[in-house]
């Protein structure tokens, strides 16, 4: 699969890696061509630097791993290069306070979608630091790492199973684009657990057995 990112962070960094080594076909975008280049570096296996619009154009599928508010400005500017493409959104909008900075407004992944209303937004990989995507699998107490996702669109959200799959992970998929505010929610929970409160979230919830009494 060929695979354009949008952005040189650290979650570029560790997905595109993975995806990389899995042998999808990575190309980096970044305005900052140099930050570009020494990713598509790290990245390795074929992996080349490039433009953000040159990025977009290339992928079948493109990971906008921006910061929550410079992926709408980003995906406007792209919208043309992005329709038809899967656009997978991984931004958490929190804020101090560990606040959702949504508030009772669209998620992130809604705003994303309105800037390139001829994208297929699936909103996936946020709830987890980025070094867990540098785990090679991550495998926790015996069991792969499960990874919601939720888009509108069938083929979108298969094409990002495929991904979770390279990741060595379980896809998750839990309904449409509208629940990820939902998914960006329980990011903010999570985060504010362990950060704030260092408490083990996964103590929160019942095994399957017991969820419905």
């Amino acid at each position: 699969m060929t695979v354009g990112v949008l952005g040189t962070g650290r979650m570029a960094d560790a997905l595109a890696t993975q995806w990389a080594r899995a042998g999808h076909r990575l190309t980096i975008g970044g305005r900052d061509a140099a930050k570009a280049r020494r990713l598509a570096e790290r990245v390795g296996h074929g992996a080349r630097p490039a433009g953000l619009r040159e990025a977009a154009e290339s992928g079948e599928v493109v990971l906008a791993a921006l910061p929550y508010g410079a992926g709408a400005e980003v995906a406007r500017e792209l919208r043309d290069a992005l329709a038809g493409r899967v656009l997978i959104d991984c931004a958490n909008p929190v804020g101090p306070d560990f606040r959702l900075l949504t508030g009772q407004g669209p998620s992130a992944a809604e705003q994303l979608a309105a800037a390139a209303p001829e994208a297929r937004v699936v909103k996936a990989f946020n709830l987890c630091h980025e070094d867990v995507w540098r785990l090679r699998p991550p495998v926790f107490d015996g069991r792969p790492l499960a990874v919601p996702l939720c888009g509108d669109d069938p083929e979108a959200v298969t094409r990002t199973a495929d991904l979770v799959h390279a990741l060595g992970c379980t896809p998750l998929p839990t309904g449409p684009l509208h629940r990820a505010h939902l998914l960006e929610a329980t990011a903010a929970l999570y985060i504010t657990l362990w950060l704030d409160q260092q408490a083990d979230a996964q103590a929160i919830a019942p095994p399957l057995t017991h969820a419905a009494g």
